[in-house]
């Protein structure tokens, strides 16, 4: 693992993209692991657009599990290993797929999230517009918050199936993936696109490639480097850097 360090030490443009599998270690469930939400909840429902409008308590009702909480969770080792590699100067940005606010909560400053974010809400009908802790509150006595205006349906601003991702987030995550000449992929399976696609602007610019996972990637023969275990790379890395 030094050498990942060494690139780390050596890199001039240092992009991570994360997945769901570095919030596990904080005790948030993956999508696609064996445990994985996928396993328990209908992936073709619980995040589709049409789903949504026709029955959005099945989402409510769900997304307390793995939204509605998330005051409750921490950052760990890889959250707080990565704010602390931004604030060195190690980092340049981190792209996340994630919605749990964990990046944030440890304090990197630079997250492009292209899936959107639970932070904001959003009335279907009017437009207005509801904090997290709005919808949280509200949730603790309806199974479906509903705009206090004009009795629309709310939804949280995350891109579901069946939406565009924003446009802003994704052009400027293209735009750091094409400046880095380190790219690292952490906690991702890289099927989902088109974040799947952004580890090749790196690549087609000259870029290194390193993936830690612990299951395969469509892109792990192009990897520089490839490690299983997140909390053995992030438990070195935190160690070389010396993070608090």
């Amino acid at each position: 693992m030094h050498r990942l360090a060494e690139l780390l030490e050596s890199s001039k443009n240092c992009v991570f993209l994360s997945g769901a599998g570095i919030s596990t270690l904080s005790g948030i469930p993956d999508f696609r692991g064996s445990n994985g939400l996928y396993t328990k909840y209908d992936a073709n429902k619980i995040f589709d657009l049409e789903c949504f409008r026709s029955d959005p308590a099945y989402f409510y009702s769900h997304a307390l599990d793995f939204i509605y909480n998330l005051d409750s969770k921490e950052p760990n080792i890889i959250h707080n290993t990565l704010a602390n590699l931004e604030k060195e100067g190690f980092v340049k940005a981190v792209i996340t797929q994630n919605i749990d606010l964990l990046h944030q909560k440890a304090g990197s400053v630079n997250v492009i999230e292209i899936h959107g974010s639970p932070a904001n809400h959003r009335c279907l009908s009017c437009n207005r517009n509801y904090s997290y802790d709005e919808i949280c509150e509200t949730l603790k006595n309806e199974p479906v918050p509903h705009c206090f205006e004009c009795n629309g349906l709310i939804k949280p601003d995350i891109t579901f199936f069946g939406e565009m991702l924003d446009h802003d987030s994704f052009t400027k995550a293209v735009e750091v993936s094409s400046g880095a000449d380190l790219f690292v992929v952490i906690g991702s399976s890289l099927v989902v696109q088109p974040a799947a696609s952004l580890p090749l602007y790196s690549l087609e610019a000259g870029g290194k490639l390193v993936i830690i996972n612990n299951m395969p990637t469509p892109l792990d023969r192009y990897a520089f480097l490839k490690y299983d275990e997140l909390g053995k790379v992030f438990n070195y890395l935190s160690d070389r850097f010396k993070v608090r």
